[in-house]
C-alpha cells in the first residue's frame, strides 16, 4: 500500500498565517496536519505501507522535505519528495508524483483531519471516503445508484443531488489506472476551473464501466481558514483527551495558573498569572502572562501577556500584548 498525498500550496484563505508556514504544515494539538493525518490513515488501513510521496512546492525547504521523510520512516514506509511548483489542479500535482503510482493506494489532501476505521471493499476498483453535511451546494457530492456505487460526481450542485461530500481521500485498488487517466487529461489539455483535476480522471474510470463506493468517516475536520483551524483543533483536542493521550509536558512551568482541559501544552511553556483552557494548544516555548486563554490555537515561542482570548490563532515567534479577543495573527507579529 502506498500514501499519496498532494501538498503543494501555501493556500491564501489561511493567511497571514500560510505566508511563511506552508498549510499542512501548521499544528493542529502540538502536531502539523500533514503528519497526523498520515499518522491516521496509516494506523487505520491495517496494512503495511510501502511508501509516502509527499508533492510539495520546492521552496517548502530542506528541512520540511527532511521531516517529511522522517514521518513516512517512523511509519516503516519510504518518502519520496516531488515538487509541484505551479498551481495547476489536483489532477496536475497527482501526476508530479507519478513514478509512485502503481499499484495500492491511498491518496490523501493535506488540509483535513479525519477519524474513521476505512472498510476497504475488495469487490471496487475505487473508494471515495465522504461525509454527509448540512449545506450539500457548498461542497463537490456524491450521487449513488440504487446499489451503493457512485455514478457521478457533482461539483457545488444547485438542485440537490446527494448530501455526502466528497472529503479529498481516495483508495485505489491500483493507482495505475487513475495515473493513464490524469496522462490523457494532460495531453488533451482537459481544464475544469482553469485546472487539471482528479475528477476528470475518475469520470473516465466511470465511463470505462469502474466500479466506485462510497466509504464514510465519523469526523471530518477542516482546516481552510482560521475560525475552522481553530475549532479542528478543539475537536481534536477533545479527541485526543478521550484517547487518554498525555497532552500537557510534564516540565511545563506554572505560577498562580490553571490549566483546564483538553489542552495541548508543550515543552518549555511558561504559565504566570494565567488562565488556559479549554481548547487550546500552546506550542513550545510559549510564555503566558496575565492572561485568559481559551478556544485558541498558538503555535511556537510566542509571547503573551495582559489578554483575554477566544477563539485565538496566533503564528510562532509573536508578542501579543493588549485586550483584544478574536484575532489571528502570523509569524512574527507584535500587537502591543
Amino acid at each position: 500500500m502506498k500514501i499519496i498525498v498532494p501538498m503543494a500550496g501555501r493556500g491564501s484563505r489561511l493567511r497571514p498565517h500560510t505566508l511563511t508556514i506552508p498549510k499542512p504544515l501548521i499544528p493542529i494539538a502540538g502536531k502539523p496536519i500533514v503528519h497526523r493525518l498520515v499518522e491516521d490513515i496509516a494506523g487505520v488501513l491495517n496494512q503495511d505501507i510501502e511508501e509516502i510521496a509527499f508533492i510539495i512546492h520546492e521552496s517548502f525547504g530542506k528541512k520540511v522535505e527532511e521531516d517529511l521523510i522522517a514521518i513516512a520512516e517512523k511509519l516503516g514506509a519510504k518518502g519520496t519528495i516531488y515538487y509541484q511548483n505551479e498551481a495547476l489542479g489536483t489532477g496536475h500535482a497527482i501526476m508530479c508524483a507519478k513514478d509512485s503510482l502503481s499499484g495500492p493506494a491511498v491518496i490523501a489532501y493535506a488540509d483535513t483531519l479525519i477519524r474513521a476505521d476505512f472498510d476497504l471493499d475488495q469487490n471496487a476498483d475505487s473508494v471515495i471516503w465522504v461525509k454527509q453535511v448540512d449545506q450539500p451546494e457548498a461542497f463537490g457530492v456524491v450521487n449513488l445508484n440504487k446499489a451503493n456505487q457512485i455514478i457521478e460526481l457533482v461539483e457545488k450542485p444547485k438542485e440537490f443531488v446527494s448530501d455526502l461530500a466528497v472529503i479529498g481521500i481516495y483508495y485505489f485498488k491500483d493507482v495505475a489506472v487513475l495515473k493513464n487517466e490524469l496522462q490523457f487529461v494532460l495531453d488533451n489539455n482537459i481544464i475544469n476551473g482553469g485546472e487539471y483535476q482528479i475528477n476528470d480522471g475518475i469520470k473516465q474510470m466511470m465511463a470505462k464501466g469502474m466500479v466506485f463506493v462510497p466509504g464514510e468517516v465519523a469526523e471530518w475536520m477542516d482546516c481552510g481558514n482560521k475560525d475552522v483551524t481553530v475549532e479542528t483543533n478543539s475537536r481534536m483536542l477533545g479527541f485526543l483527551h478521550n484517547d487518554g493521550e498525555h497532552l500537557v509536558d510534564y516540565d511545563v512551568k506554572l505560577e498562580n495558573s490553571t490549566i483546564y482541559p483538553p489542552c495541548y501544552i508543550g515543552e518549555d511553556v511558561v504559565l504566570i498569572n494565567a488562565t488556559v483552557g479549554p481548547n487550546v494548544s500552546l506550542g513550545k516555548g510559549c510564555h503566558v502572562s496575565n492572561s485568559s486563554i481559551k478556544n485558541s490555537l498558538v503555535q511556537m515561542h510566542t509571547h503573551i501577556k495582559n489578554a483575554n482570548l477566544d477563539n485565538a490563532m496566533i503564528g510562532s515567534h509573536a508578542s501579543f500584548d493588549g485586550n483584544f479577543t478574536s484575532i489571528s495573527i502570523g509569524d512574527y507579529s507584535v500587537l502591543e
